[in-house]
């Protein structure tokens, strides 16, 4: 690759926004990789910039690192990803967005009431959870169920 092609980790934050320690920690997590000049300074190809303003994206709405990797893995080494590259990986976090949407909605018009953890400390409980009913199903929220385990969420919205 053509020195006019690469970016420096300096010029990679620049252009990105995001700090040079945080384009380190992306690289070992394996999110974006880098060449080495004679010298071992990290080269990034351009390309990179679109690959940290996908993780910054998925970081601001909440999907894990880890899925963001699986996601960046199946973007092609050997070439810039193109639009079809983007719209296929979109499509794979669509069911996954909808369902943090859910949760959001839901947390965003129940949580004043009551999270439903049984702990009856808000006098409010009492008429959202009557006799503690919820506190049956064991410790935690159950109204707003964390996301990803499975347990139906109860409540506004749901």
């Amino acid at each position: 690759m053509t020195p006019d092609k690469e970016l420096t980790v300096g010029q990679l934050a620049e252009r990105s926004g995001v700090s040079v320690s945080a384009l380190h920690f992306y690289e070992r997590q394996g999110l974006i990789t880098s060449s080495r000049t004679a010298g071992n300074q990290r080269r990034y190809r351009r390309d990179t910039l679109r690959r940290v303003a996908l993780i910054r994206i998925a970081q601001r709405v909440g999907i894990p690192l880890a899925q963001v990797a699986q996601a960046l893995a199946e973007l092609p080494d050997d070439r810039a990803p193109n639009r079809a590259d983007w719209e296929r990986l979109s499509r794979g976090w669509q069911d996954d967005l909808d369902a943090r949407i859910h949760y959001l909605r839901l947390l965003r018009n129940s949580f004043a009431d009551c999270v439903g953890c049984g702990c009856l400390s808000i006098d409010r409980c009492l008429l959202a959870n009557p006799d503690d009913v919820l506190g049956a199903l064991g410790s935690g929220p159950h109204r707003l169920a964390p996301y990803g385990t499975g347990r139906k969420a109860t409540g506004a919205g749901s």
